[in-house]
């Protein structure tokens, strides 16, 4: 099987939003951070490079990733003579939000009793059942709700380390891809994957909340090696000694 020259990965936070309550679109400002973000990649990005936009199954990381691609098509529109393929924007399951189950059923981590109940519909459970269920009503009255995941042992389902651990075994299967060309993936998702990737793989601490369209970039050229940065941290390593 060929393997793929050089291989980066970039987990980009979605947009501005005007709240967490439910699947929100982008605000107007959230849009502009969208094409801001869009003119960087397609300034950065190499020549002959696939590069693939791939977003989490939500509104808003949707949204965030069409306007990526539009922008990035403006700005690779000046540079057509070098062979750099944009592939139109995809949904991927590995980008969702970490896995939380009430009643058997997947949520979303819902900012209120109420949004959390509209999500379970058939099960019988409102406002005020769901507001009594263990984890929950510590999580709302958190000053930092995704701090409060981030750092929790025993979660209603995935832990921060299992969700790390999931972005990991995902950038590195994108090795197995056929062919010569060097690819590039631009990752639209949520800040609890970016808080969680950087505290397993490269803080050992909770960084807290990444801004808006903020990225942590990973580069893999070899199938055991891996290079991680975010914010103003770099670190190298094998990922046979203990990834």
């Amino acid at each position: 099987m060929s393997r793929v020259v050089a291989l980066r990965v970039h987990w980009l936070r979605h947009g501005k939003v005007a709240s967490h309550q439910g699947d929100m679109p982008l605000t107007e400002e959230g849009r502009r951070q969208a094409e801001s973000a869009g003119q960087h990649f397609g300034q950065i990005v190499q020549a002959r490079e696939i590069v693939a936009l791939l977003h989490a199954p939500t509104l808003r990381t949707r949204e965030t990733a069409a306007v990526l691609y539009e922008s990035m098509r403006c700005t690779l529109n000046e540079r057509r003579e070098e062979g750099i393929e944009l592939l139109a924007p995809g949904e991927n399951q590995a980008l969702r939000n970490p896995d939380l189950y009430v009643a058997g059923t997947r949520v979303e981590m819902g900012s209120s009793p109420a949004a959390l109940a509209a999500q379970l519909p058939h099960t019988g459970l409102d406002e005020r059942a769901v507001a009594r269920l263990p984890f929950w009503p510590d999580f709302w009255a958190a000053e930092d709700r995704i701090g409060f995941w981030v750092n929790h042992t025993a979660p209603p389902g995935e832990d921060a380390d299992t969700v790390a651990r999931r972005m990991l075994t995902f950038a590195v299967s994108l090795l197995d891809l056929p062919g010569e060309q060097s690819r590039r993936f631009i990752c639209v998702t949520h800040s609890p994957l970016l808080r969680a990737f950087a505290r397993r793989y490269l803080l050992g601490s909770d960084p807290g909340e990444p801004e808006y369209t903020a990225s942590l970039d990973m580069e893999l050229t070899a199938r055991h090696s891996l290079t991680i940065r975010y914010r103003d941290v770099y670190k190298k390593f094998s990922l046979e000694e203990g990834a």
